[in-house]
């Protein structure tokens, strides 16, 4: 492709941040394999004649490819009222296209973009519950990769370019990881409505389940075959998002193993139970469901 036909993205210059790291990687996905230049600029000279500008000049505007949210009155809010940084601004205009799924970008837009968009506006999304300790958060990541105060040469813009080419694999990660999960929802959702016993859902492979299982009030374990060739029992939590399980496994299972195990619970085969409670593995499926058996009526 000759020089004239360069696309160019500008954002701005010296520190950067997960907004602008993750708005420039989601355009490097939209324009695809093309002869593409980042340049990081506050001269308006430089942004006037860009193909693409995110996160400086002050304007926003999808038809002229300007995702800019530092105006005075902001480019607008989400239903929850999570204010759009420029990374939201390029995901609300092309994550679908991207993603080739209105529904998996709302939810890369859920559990990544809005969480990238508040930080960088100054929006606190978690109390600690411990004194002093926080999550360690993408932009706590991104931020890592930062020149500190210490090294002589700051060479801004070759780390941002780096941390680009990483936040644009993440991308393809995240794509690819809800998209095979919403067909597994799919699959689970069909054997869930075929259990008998709907206390107890059994699957004959792995698939990711406590999206689907934690909205019905019946399921308590799931068993599951692993890639180790061993079957394990889990429990279902009361919320995805937190630890705590909608039954717990028997107390005296808790961190045995082996022998130890089997002789506890009176299941050949038994190899490990979690401390926690959580989990417990068995060589077979016929053991597994014994196990499951006792569990569920512990």
């Amino acid at each position: 492709m000759s020089e004239d036909k360069k696309i160019t993205i500008v954002t701005h210059n010296s520190n950067f941040h997960s907004d602008d790291v993750f708005a420039v990687a989601t355009l490097l996905h939209i324009i695809g394999d093309k002869n593409i230049e980042i340049i990081r600029s506050r001269d308006n000279d430089v942004i006037e004649k860009a193909n693409y500008v995110v996160d400086v000049g002050g304007i926003y505007d999808p038809s002229t490819n300007r995702f800019d949210h530092h105006q005075v009155d902001g480019a607008g809010k989400r239903e929850n009222t999570i204010p759009y940084a420029s990374f939201g601004l390029v995901w609300k205009e092309y994550g679908a296209q991207i993603s080739g799924s209105a529904e998996v970008a709302q939810k890369i837009d859920k559990t990544l973009v809005q969480c990238v968009d508040a930080i960088d506006i100054g929006i606190d999304l978690v109390e600690p519950r411990i004194p002093d300790i926080f999550p360690y958060t993408i932009a706590d990541f991104v931020g890592s990769f930062m020149p500190s105060w210490k090294e002589e040469v700051k060479n801004y813009d070759e780390v941002f370019l780096l941390v680009v080419d990483i936040a644009k694999d993440l991308l393809t990660r995240e794509i690819k990881k809800y998209k095979n999960k919403l067909e597994a929802n799919s699959i689970v959702e069909e054997i869930y409505k075929n259990s008998v016993d709907k206390r107890l859902i059994v699957l004959d492979r792995y698939y990711p389940t406590s999206e689907v299982l934690s909205k019905y009030p019946e399921p308590l374990f799931v068993v599951g075959f692993r890639d180790d060739g061993k079957w394990d029992l889990v429990a279902i939590r009361k919320d995805p998002k937190f630890f705590a399980n909608r039954k717990d496994l028997p107390q005296e299972w808790a961190g045995k193993r082996d022998a130890e195990l089997e002789t506890i619970t009176g299941v050949e085969g038994a190899t490990f139970c979690h401390n926690a409670r959580f989990l417990i593995v068995a060589k077979t499926k016929e053991a597994i469901l014994k196990l499951a058996e006792i569990a569920l009526n512990s």
